[in-house]
C-alpha cells in the first residue's frame, strides 16, 4: 500500500495546532484552563474559536482513517492488541509521570496546595481523592487532562473492532459499498444534521467533561467522525468525490464560519450593551438567531473536515524532508506539550514579562522541551519508546543478516 503522505502531513499540522491552541488557553479570556496568566489577550479567542470547532474532530477522523487502512489488510485481532499497547501504555504512563506536574502547578496557583512537587507526587500516586477543588480531577484522585484523547480513541477503536464481525454477518459490507457510491450524498449531509442534534439537544444536557463515562455530547461528535474515517479510508470513490467537490466543501466551510463568527460578534456586542437585542428581534426572535448560529456551527464543523481531507489529498500527497521524523515526533510531543506549557507558564507568570514576551517564551520553552526530550531521550532509549507510543527500534539490516547467517 502506498504511503499516504497527505494524512501524515495533516496529522503533523493538526498536532502543531493543538500545541498552539493549548498555549493560547493560558491567555484567552473567560475560558477555564489549568493555569491562567493575569496577562490576558482578548484577540486570541477569535482564531481559537475557528480552530476549536473542528480541531479534535480532525484528530479522531485521522485516527479512524488510519485504523481503516490497517483493517483493509489485517484481521481485527492484531490491531486490537497493537492499539491497546500503543494507547493504554502511554496513557497510564502519562497519568503517573507526565500529567502530575500540571496538577501541582494548578494547585499551587489556586493556593490549594503549598508543598513542593515531590510530596505532591507521593500523595498523587496513592490515587486517593483530594479535597474538592484542589486541582482538575481531584475528586477522582488522579487526572489525565489532555490525554483524555487516548482513552476515547481506545474505546472507539475497540467498539469498531468488536462491531466488525456483527456488521459483516448482517451485510455491512454491502451497506458500506452503497454508502460510499450511490448513497455518498448521505455522507455529506447526515453528519451536519447529527452535529446539529448534538449541539441543540445533547450539549445543554451533557456539558463537556472529558471524563469518558458522562461525556455524551462529545461522544456524539467524535465517535461518528471516527467511524466515518474507518468507513472511507480505503474507498477510492470517496476520495475521488472529495477531490471533485473540494471547492464546494471549502465554500460551505467559509460560509458556515462567516455566519457563525458574525453572530458570535453580534452576541458579544449584545452582552456588552453596545447593541440592543430589539433590532435583531424585529427580524427574528433571539431563539431563531441561536438556531441559525447552531446550524452555521454544524455546517462549518463538518464541511471544514471534508475540505481539509480533500485539499490535503490534492496538495500534500507527497513526501517532504523531515516528514518521517515529524510523524514519529507527533506522539511524544502530544504527550509532553501541555505539561511543558503549564510548567513554563508557572515559572514565567511571576516575572511579569508582559503580553509579548511571556506567551512567546511559554511557546518557545514548550517547543524546545518537546524537541530535546524527544530527540535526546525518548527516541534513543529503548525503554522509553513504548511509554510514548513509539514502536521498538528495528535492528540495522546488516545486523539482522548477520544473525540470520549465524
Amino acid at each position: 500500500m502506498d504511503r499516504r503522505h497527505d494524512l501524515d502531513t495533516l496529522r503533523v499540522i493538526a498536532f502543531a495546532l493543538l500545541i498552539l491552541y493549548h498555549a493560547g488557553m493560558v491567555y484567552v479570556v473567560d475560558w477555564g484552563f489549568h493555569i491562567k496568566s493575569p496577562t490576558l489577550l482578548a484577540w486570541v479567542e477569535w482564531p481559537m474559536v475557528l480552530v476549536n470547532r473542528w480541531r479534535m474532530a480532525l484528530l479522531f477522523l485521522l485516527s479512524g482513517i488510519t485504523l481503516g487502512l490497517v483493517l483493509a489488510r489485517r484481521s481485527p485481532g492484531r490491531p486490537a492488541g497493537l492499539r491497546s499497547w500503543r494507547l493504554l501504555v502511554p496513557l497510564a504512563f502519562g497519568i503517573v509521570a507526565v500529567v502530575p506536574v500540571q496538577a501541582w502547578c494548578e494547585a499551587r496557583m489556586l493556593g490549594t496546595y503549598e508543598a513542593g512537587f515531590g510530596p505532591f507526587l507521593l500523595r498523587y500516586l496513592q490515587f486517593r481523592p483530594w479535597p474538592a477543588g484542589t486541582f482538575t480531577g481531584a475528586d477522582y484522585g488522579f487526572t489525565w487532562n489532555h490525554l483524555w484523547y487516548l482513552a476515547y480513541l481506545w474505546v472507539y477503536t475497540m467498539l469498531v473492532l468488536l462491531a466488525l464481525p456483527v456488521l459483516r454477518a448482517m451485510g455491512g459490507p454491502h451497506l458500506a459499498e452503497w454508502l460510499t457510491t450511490r448513497g455518498r450524498w448521505l455522507l455529506w449531509t447526515l453528519p451536519v444534521l447529527w452535529w446539529l442534534f448534538a449541539l441543540l439537544v445533547l450539549a445543554p444536557r451533557y456539558p463537556s467533561t472529558h471524563a469518558l463515562v458522562d461525556d455524551w455530547s462529545n461522544h456524539a461528535k467524535y465517535a461518528p467522525v471516527f467511524a466515518f474515517g474507518v468507513l472511507v479510508a480505503h474507498r477510492a470513490a470517496v476520495w475521488a468525490a472529495l477531490d471533485t467537490y473540494r471547492w464546494a466543501f471549502a465554500g460551505f466551510a467559509v460560509l458556515g464560519a462567516t455566519v457563525y463568527m458574525a453572530l458570535r460578534v453580534i452576541g458579544r456586542l449584545l452582552d456588552t450593551g453596545a447593541m440592543s437585542a430589539a433590532g435583531l428581534e424585529a427580524w427574528m426572535p433571539l431563539a431563531g438567531w441561536r438556531l441559525v448560529s447552531a446550524c452555521a456551527h454544524a455546517l462549518y464543523a463538518w464541511t471544514a473536515l471534508l475540505a481539509l481531507l480533500a485539499w490535503s489529498a490534492r496538495l500534500l500527497h507527497r513526501p517532504w524532508p523531515g516528514l518521517r521524523y515529524a510523524s514519529e515526533a507527533v506522539y511524544p510531543w502530544y504527550i509532553l506539550h501541555q505539561s511543558l506549557i503549564v510548567l513554563a507558564a508557572y515559572w514565567l507568570i511571576p516575572l511579569g514579562l508582559g503580553p509579548l514576551w511571556e506567551p512567546l517564551l511559554v511557546l518557545a520553552i514548550t517547543i524546545a522541551g518537546c524537541l530535546l526530550l524527544h530527540e535526546l531521550l525518548i527516541r534513543r532509549v529503548p525503554g522509553l519508546r513504548p511509554l510514548f507510543g513509539l514502536p521498538a527500534r528495528r535492528p540495522p539490516r546488516h545486523t539482522a543478516r548477520t544473525h540470520r547467517s549465524a
